[in-house]
């Protein structure tokens, strides 16, 4: 059975949505992977980032795009946060925003 891709809000898919085509192209592929293979995604597609956080790690020659998610009972997967990387390493303010979603969705 396929995994199935929800969204923390309608404002995390109209980010992705705005990103370069390129970039969107990459992140459909990869999500369509994460359906298919679920927690067994690894790098250079996936990578867990602890405490039931996972960060997908579409790219492309005009930007390397970031959409951070977890996973949920029933097989769901919810992307809580996602971004167009401008340097090397994830802001701090960009990954503690996607552990706040988590923690909320957690929380209830």
């Amino acid at each position: 059975m396929a995994f199935e891709v929800e969204y923390f809000h309608e404002r995390v898919l109209a980010e992705i949505e705005s990103w370069p085509v390129d970039v969107l192209a990459d992140y459909a592929r990869l999500v369509e992977l994460l359906v298919e293979y679920g927690p067994s995604l690894r790098l250079p597609h996936s990578r867990s980032l602890g405490e039931g956080l996972f960060e997908l790690r579409p790219r492309s020659r005009t930007g390397i795009g970031r959409a951070f998610y977890c996973f949920m009972m029933g097989k769901r997967v919810t992307v809580l946060h996602a971004f167009i990387k401008k340097t090397q390493h994830t802001p701090d303010r960009e990954l503690r925003l996607a552990r706040k979603r988590l923690k909320e969705l957690h929380n209830g």
